[in-house]
């Protein structure tokens, strides 16, 4: 039998001329960049030929609208999960590089290790690794072939899963993260039941150079 794969696929650029850190204001939608983006990252998914048997997206629009094109492309209905939402942070609505100059907000900036900003590392590894285990055990498309399961998420959720089932320390420079917008970090199940990633992909990443990615921290 095929071996599933659950990949987790960060949305595309988000139209947000002020530069503010959106974390799960509502109406913050794809730019047409990140249309471009969510695009390519279906035509990826597609050109694997692997079966697809399920196709989940957090709930706030930008994760909604960039499962679209992959719901198209591989006719499957878009599955809703607040499991994979971005975390909840002190700082939404508000200019980071303004923000952190603010003595008002310096008591949030304290602790980088939990983070005191925003929803805990530990936190958010919980939900996102429990909706991921729920992911392999969705119904089999088949007797030979569970199918591969698609779950559109954003950037913190996704690196600090990487981070956990990799057996890293979860605090980290957000500078430094490898997930891109649209990129693609793959995981398979082994018979022992530990999750472990099996590769990250970047099929927007001819345009990574031209987006603004200032979403969250």
């Amino acid at each position: 039998m095929a071996s599933r794969q659950v990949h987790l696929v960060r949305h595309g650029e988000v139209y947000n001329p002020d530069h503010v850190l959106y974390g799960r204001l509502p109406e913050f939608h794809l730019s047409q960049l990140g249309r471009r983006m969510a695009q390519a990252a279906a035509d990826e998914l597609v050109a694997r030929e692997r079966p697809v048997a399920a196709l989940i997206a957090s709930p706030l629009v930008r994760a909604q609208e960039s499962a679209a094109p992959i719901s198209s492309a591989l006719r499957l209905d878009i599955r809703t999960d607040p499991r994979i939402i971005e975390p909840s942070n002190h700082f939404e609505g508000k200019v980071m590089e303004k923000a952190v100059k603010n003595p008002v907000n310096w008591p949030w900036l304290v602790n980088p290790l939990r983070p005191s900003w925003g929803e805990a590392y530990s936190s958010i590894v919980a939900r996102m690794t429990a909706a991921m285990a729920d992911a392999f055990e969705l119904p089999p498309l088949s007797g030979d072939d569970p199918g591969d399961v698609i779950m559109v998420s954003h950037q913190l959720p996704i690196w600090v899963t990487h981070l956990s089932l990799a057996g890293e320390r979860l605090m980290h420079d957000p500078r430094q993260r490898r997930c891109n917008l649209s990129s693609i970090t793959s995981f398979e199940r082994g018979a022992d039941g530990t999750i472990r990633e099996v590769g990250y992909t970047d099929p927007a990443g001819e345009l990574q150079g031209v987006a603004v990615d200032v979403g969250a921290v």
